[in-house]
């Protein structure tokens, strides 16, 4: 498996940027965008087979945040969707952020990263 993508999605305030690579067998996605591009999480995802349905590709998460910063959300659905569909050890690490976004604008954010 080979994976190698740059995806720049334009949202209505701001551009959020998806580097995607393989790292031999494991993957690694760094999140980049708005106003202030950072590093304020980063995800590890290790795949397993489910605990409900062991025919199934699931996956354990540990999570590292930098104090105030809230792109756990991007990075663990990120880091846990690549890492089921490929069946991969996935790493998602990065930022977005932008000032004073409105509940509006965080849901368009979270929607972007729902294209994979």
């Amino acid at each position: 498996m080979k994976v190698e993508k740059i995806i720049t999605k334009k949202l209505s305030f701001a551009e959020i940027k998806f580097e995607i690579k393989s790292v031999g067998e494991d993957i690694l996605i760094l999140v980049t965008g708005g106003d202030k591009p950072h590093i304020g999480s980063a995800v590890l995802a290790i795949p397993r087979p489910s605990l409900r349905d062991d025919t199934e590709i699931s996956c354990t998460s540990s999570v590292l945040n930098v104090t105030g910063h809230k792109d756990e959300k991007i990075c663990r659905y990120l880091a846990e969707t690549f890492c089921r569909k490929y069946n991969a050890v996935t790493i998602c690490t990065g930022g977005f952020h932008c000032d004073n976004l409105t509940a509006e604008q965080i849901q368009e954010v979270i929607n972007a990263c729902k294209i994979f």
